[in-house]
């Protein structure tokens, strides 16, 4: 099994360096970290006092490791959730902050266990999704991976400017819905056909 450490290297990785899309509401973002994280942690990267877009653009992959583990895994209590989960739940973590925890217990709600949608690992969330590895442990993975698919093509519906992550200019499956099929197994990936039917309505 893979270290929270790796873990957080790929998602490093798949975030990649300095950006900062006006169509992003996270604004400038590196690594993953957007100027949003630095400054609701005080990270003063360069010492000048402020966080400013400078922080971000000298952000070293150690400190955004760091940032991850600390505030996304661990502080929000993935690290209690079956391991099954853990990875795919970080990575979207990262990536949508507590709706990957929504989409997590919309799930185990949909699998007849009671659950309130708060966006929030508390012990009810850790108690249900125990209960839910004991139930499908063989499926687990896949049903969480597959239902973060459906997020990302839902909130691509609703905000016309997100529809580029879903999908590429060249009709190919965009970075959200690659990224989310990482974790699912290959099996239930879906073939260009179905990926074209899915955002045919995006014209």
């Amino acid at each position: 099994m893979k270290t929270v450490q790796q873990i957080a290297d790929e998602i490093i990785a798949r975030e990649g360096g300095y950006v900062n899309d006006p169509s992003d509401p996270g604004g400038a973002t590196k690594y993953g970290v957007t100027i949003g994280t630095l400054r609701r942690l005080g990270v003063d990267v360069d010492g000048d006092g402020k966080v400013s877009i400078s922080d971000v653009r000298q952000l070293s992959r150690e400190q955004a490791r760091d940032i991850f583990i600390t505030h996304y895994f661990h502080g929000p209590r993935i690290d209690e959730l079956p391991p099954v989960l853990q990875a795919s739940v970080f990575d979207m973590y990262v990536n949508a902050g507590s709706n990957a925890v929504r989409v997590l217990q919309r799930l185990l709600g949909d699998m007849g266990i009671k659950i309130a949608v708060d966006g929030v690992i508390g012990p009810q969330t850790i108690e249900a999704a125990q209960i839910a590895q004991s139930l499908a442990p063989h499926h687990l993975a896949d049903a969480y991976g597959i239902a973060r698919r459906n997020y990302y093509y839902a909130l691509a519906d609703r905000r016309p400017s997100s529809r580029k992550y879903a999908t590429r200019r060249d009709g190919g499956k965009g970075g959200w819905i690659v990224r989310a099929e990482a974790f699912i197994s290959p099996r239930y990936h879906l073939t260009q056909a179905e990926h074209d039917a899915r955002v045919a309505s995006w014209g």
